[in-house]
């Protein structure tokens, strides 16, 4: 929300020598987030003045159209004498009255205006337009053509207000009454401790039975209807330099004078109003939900579809509106237009007007699920004030008949549903006990009528809420508001007192462990949103039946797309690594540790904490209980060279392997014994995926998959090819470890290494084998490794060949040659036994 200074006076009388920066100050203070002040004018410097073309030559012989022109500028310039100046616009005649900057004066930007010759003629100054002086754009792009009763010499950066300081505010999704000058102006009078001008404080015609006609078919959609109708109004009417400042310094574009009007009053109320021209519409105004697959042309020419959701505005023929984000085009304010043969005018002379409230959630919906926001949606979904309506249609009706001499008919529709003030029970010391410190009730209670709520009681306070504010909904609410008037910064500063001796959990510590360990082989830690849609699953070829397709659907999403939290971490990661590609960096190495969310089979309900005290333990657990299942998974993912190419070798490109080594790195740090064997599952590629086990009660159980990425998968999602993966539960491994990882005991004796190749189906995963020769090894063995796998004639059709290098060593003697090869021909036989192993050569 932008807020100019000057327009902020008008409501509550600052001290003369406040500046804008002072204003912000005190704001901030008060809880809001001004993020910036501009200096709307900085550095510019006069004259700027009013002046009238006299005369317009047409220069020929150049690429572009040029004119030389002849400006009466009064006594501006010293002389009287016409100023001549070349200009190359072309949207003003002879006779108008135009913005001219004189030689001397200097524009915003530090550019400073001289006499120059150019086009073979010299120019005295400029001709200017919006652009050119800060102004914003107003639609036409080219030089400000003013009304003509302004006097020639007139200073222009006066009227046309280009001094002035805007304060751009961060307005919070609970704080939607300051989307508009009035709730602004409110928070600064209350911070200055200076009354306020409500400007919605207007006399207002009381309803009756020959308004225009409105039907509500859905009141919890549309509580509150009000309808008022002018007509008569002058289609040849331009909104005044006043309004259109005001309207750019707010950041909005002017349009025409009804719809800048309401734009107008839109922000000066905080109230989303709409102009239909009442020629266009045919019977009486409705309000209903779309009828599923209904269509629709808003005002941006964009053909809808409409959803049995969407609230819509109806006359005889259909929908006219979008109810609360935007009006359709059918209906639409039509341009004046003049008949170049009558010279007759036409246009919008007779409109009505409606100032509507509609429900929070269904306009927040709507607009998102058109991907439609807009001025009226914004405010719509943060709260508007209900009461405001009948005002802020009577302040248009106001403006309209001031500015385009309309008349406004007696007529005054205003639909309600029934409803009552919102009050709240708090006890009067309930802000102390939330801030730890003494206000007294006086204070609270002061503090409380300040933002509007009528409060009575002694101890135990009942308050009325302002209509202005749905989001003062319960005593903490309340509470907060005493604390940020009295100012957080008064707040006391205890730290907490923490019992000594407990540090990090086990749980972070291996979290720790396990990052230091990935990055340290070269991974690159990656923070992905935990929001997902449910057509990634899709992607990654999840069967129907997988538990990572039950997930837990959010309630209000920051996108549509995602409306879900994530049961996987790789679609986070994956797309991370397809923006990385696409962007140059072909050679990545990605990896998350981080919670992943698991549907329970039926969907909690959470309680809310209090605020004022500690909550018991009770409470604490069935929060806890409400909330869905949160295991920490680790994951990484590969594309590109693992190792470069330079002068010491040719490198190697990422694969299969990578990912499984990750897998038994993490095992390494969680203190688990990790057993890798063929596998197939979803995004995986079936002949080079790995499935991750460990035991866990005395049962070994899959606690996630390594390998690459199917094709299919890989095409999907737009990843570079051969992309490989690994994913594992880090909760599970942890839970297999045996706790604290125990450092490595050295033997001082010498290794003895023994090597066997042994001969195995090929259908017996390598896993198998090693597991029986570990087996068999018994204590002696300190350490095994595949270092070979062959297939072949030599081995035979259907087999391959294993070879393993075992090393075997005392704690406190040098092994024989007699007990190494004990121990190798012991584990030999089991393999053999377990598998069908056979010595090679044997």
């Amino acid at each position: 929300m932008r807020v100019p200074l000057s327009w902020l006076r008008e409501y509550v009388d600052l001290p003369a020598g406040a500046t804008g920066r002072d204003v912000q100050a005190k704001l901030v203070d008060a809880g809001l987030e001004v993020e910036r002040v501009e200096q709307l004018g900085a550095g510019l410097k006069g004259p700027l003045v009013v002046g009238q073309v006299l005369t317009i030559e047409e220069l020929e012989g150049f690429r572009k159209p040029i004119r030389f022109c002849t400006v009466d500028v009064g006594q501006a310039n010293g002389t009287g004498e016409p100023q001549e100046i070349v200009c190359g616009a072309r949207n003003f005649s002879v006779g108008d009255k135009v913005v001219v900057v004189l030689p001397g004066a200097v524009l915003p930007g530090d550019f400073a205006i001289a006499s120059r010759k150019t086009y073979g003629k010299t120019s005295h100054g400029m001709i200017c337009s919006g652009e050119e002086l800060g102004m914003g754009d107003d639609g036409t792009h080219g030089i400000i053509v003013l009304p003509p009763e302004h006097e020639v010499g007139t200073d222009a950066i006066e009227l046309l207000q280009l001094v002035d300081e805007v304060l751009d505010i961060a307005v919070t999704p609970d704080r939607g009454y300051c989307l508009s000058m009035r709730g602004v102006a409110r928070e600064t009078a209350t911070a200055y401790g200076l009354p306020l001008r409500d400007p919605a404080l207007l006399d207002v015609p009381a309803p009756n039975s020959y308004g225009y006609l409105v039907k509500i078919d859905d009141p919890a959609g549309c509580d509150r209807f009000t309808a008022r109708t002018v007509t008569g109004l002058d289609p040849e009417a331009k909104s005044p330099i006043w309004l259109t400042r005001r309207l750019q310094k707010v950041g909005m574009r002017p349009i025409s004078l009804a719809v800048d009007v309401t734009n107008y009053v839109m922000i000066e109320l905080g109230q989303p109003l709409h102009a239909y021209d009442r020629s266009r519409l045919d019977g009486a105004i409705g309000v209903r939900r779309a009828e599923q697959g209904e269509k629709f042309t808003t005002l941006d020419g964009v053909k809808r579809t409409l959803d049995a959701e969407d609230l819509v505005i109806t006359d005889n023929n259909g929908p006219i509106g979008l109810a609360g984000v935007m009006g359709g085009a059918n209906t639409e304010i039509a341009d004046s237009v003049t008949d170049p043969e009558t010279g007759a005018v036409s246009g919008t002379t007779d409109v009505v007007i409606e100032a509507a409230h509609f429900d929070a959630l269904t306009i927040s919906r709507s607009a998102r699920r058109h991907k439609l926001a807009s001025e009226a949606s914004k405010r719509f979904e943060r709260g508007v004030d209900p009461q405001a309506a009948s005002a802020a249609a009577q302040r248009t009706v106001d403006l309209l008949v001031l500015l385009a001499g309309g008349t406004a008919e007696a007529g005054v529709t205003e639909l309600t549903a029934p409803g009552a003030p919102r009050t709240i029970a708090m006890r009067a010391d309930h802000p102390d006990r939330v801030a730890g410190m003494d206000y007294g009730r006086e204070t609270v209670v002061r503090r409380l009528q300040e933002v509007g709520c009528d409060v009575y009681g002694q101890d135990e306070l009942v308050v009325t809420v302002p209509s202005w504010r749905p989001d003062l909904a319960e005593p903490n609410d309340l509470a907060e508001e005493v604390i940020r008037l009295e100012g957080y910064g008064n707040l006391p500063s205890t730290l907490p007192k923490l019992p000594s001796g407990r540090g990090l959990t086990a749980r972070q510590e291996l979290h720790r462990r396990v990052g230091r360990a990935l990055a340290g082989a070269g991974y690159v830690e990656a923070l992905c949103y935990p929001f997902i849609g449910e057509g990634v699953f899709d992607q990654l070829q999840l069967p129907a039946h997988d538990a990572s397709r039950q997930v837990v659907q959010l309630v209000n999403p920051l996108s549509d797309e995602e409306p879900a939290l994530r049961t996987t971490l790789l679609p986070g990661l994956l797309g991370a690594l397809r923006r990385n590609d696409s962007r140059g960096s072909h050679d990545l190495a990605l990896f998350e540790t981080g919670s992943v969310f698991r549907a329970g089979p039926q969907p909690g309900v959470a309680v809310r904490l209090p605020v004022d005290r500690r909550p018991t333990a009770e409470e604490i657990a069935t929060l806890n209980a409400a909330l869905p299942a949160q295991p920490r998974y680790a994951a990484v993912v590969l594309a590109g060279a693992r190792e470069q190419a330079g002068w010491w070798g040719k490198g190697r490109p990422a694969d299969w392997a990578d990912a499984v080594q990750a897998a038994r790195s993490l095992a390494a740090e969680a203190g688990a014994e990790l057993v890798v064997r063929q596998g197939q599952y979803g995004p995986w590629h079936p002949g080079r995926c790995a499935e991750l086990l460990v035991t866990l009660n005395g049962v070994e159980t899959v606690i996630g998959h390594a390998g690459e990425l199917h094709p299919r998968v890989v095409k999907a999602m737009g990843l570079p090819a051969r992309t490989s993966a690994m994913e594992l539960d880090l909760d599970r491994l942890a839970a297999a470890g045996g706790g604290a990882v125990e450092a490595p005991r050295i033997s001082t004796f010498p290794v003895a290494t023994q090597d066997v190749a042994l001969i195995v189906e090929a259908s017996v995963p390598a896993a198998d084998v090693e597991a029986a020769l570990r087996k068999g090894a018994g204590e002696l063995l300190e350490s095994l490794r595949l270092f070979d796998v062959f297939t072949g004639d030599q081995v035979g059709a259907g087999k391959k060949s294993l070879a393993y290098a075992l090393r075997f060593r005392a704690a406190d003697r040098t092994l024989t040659a007699e007990e190494s090869t004990a121990a190798r021909d012991a584990a030999v036989a089991l393999a053999g036994e377990r598998t069908g192993a056979v010595l090679r050569g044997a």
